[in-house]
């Protein structure tokens, strides 16, 4: 199912609304821009891994709280069209871009790609968060070039924005002997029991960020 931008938006700012009333006044905000892996496409409500890193932080009782903004099927150009409405909403201290994989299934140029990512973390920058980009990787079917081609854009937009950096969110999940048991049917996106490993794989970047 895919929601539009407005309702995801809308949801988001509510449940960072409602984490902000219950928390201390001081807590900060982070937000993740994203698409269907970000969503919780395939999977009951409160089990993707935005919804563990919110979990976690209370664990840990960090002074912090996550909105989540991601809409299935989305692709870079519409993460850096509705970034100004989310930043100007939420006003989070951390964003974290997730987004990239659509752009090569639908064979969109990877230069509009490099550029969207780029205008994003910019953008976050500027509005004073810290970024972290959580990369993807292709199928070994798009062909070596490109396959290394991708996964070197987030490296080098990463570093010319000096954003924070997870490679491939997938690292530890599509390398398993068993990894199609890890996916759904269509094979792209995760099961439920692999959230966890991708918030494992994020966490390690993440966490730095949220120091004062």
């Amino acid at each position: 199912m895919h929601f539009s931008a407005s309702l995801v938006l809308a949801l988001a700012c509510a449940f960072g609304s409602i984490g902000a009333a219950a928390a201390p006044a001081t807590d900060h905000e982070i937000v993740v821009v994203g698409d269907s892996v970000s969503a919780e496409y395939g999977l009951a409500r409160g089990t993707g891994w935005v919804a563990l890193l919110g979990q976690r932080l209370a664990a840990e009782k960090l002074p912090w709280t996550v909105a989540n903004a991601s809409i299935s099927g989305d692709t870079t150009s519409g993460g850096l069209a509705r970034l100004p409405t989310v930043l100007k909403q939420q006003h989070p201290s951390v964003v974290i871009i997730e987004l990239g994989g659509n752009d090569a299934l639908r064979g969109l140029p990877m230069s509009d790609t490099r550029k969207n990512l780029d205008g994003m973390a910019a953008l976050a920058a500027a509005s004073g968060a810290r970024v972290l980009i959580a990369g993807m990787m292709v199928p070994p079917n798009f062909g070596r070039k490109y396959e290394a081609d991708f996964a070197q854009m987030y490296v080098d937009v990463a570093t010319a924005r000096h954003a924070a950096l997870v490679p491939f969110i997938f690292k530890g999940i599509v390398d398993k002997p068993d990894a199609d048991d890890w996916f759904q049917a269509d094979r792209i996106h995760p099961v439920a029991k692999a959230h966890p490993i991708i918030l494992d794989n994020i966490w390690p970047q993440l966490k730095p960020l949220l120091k004062p």
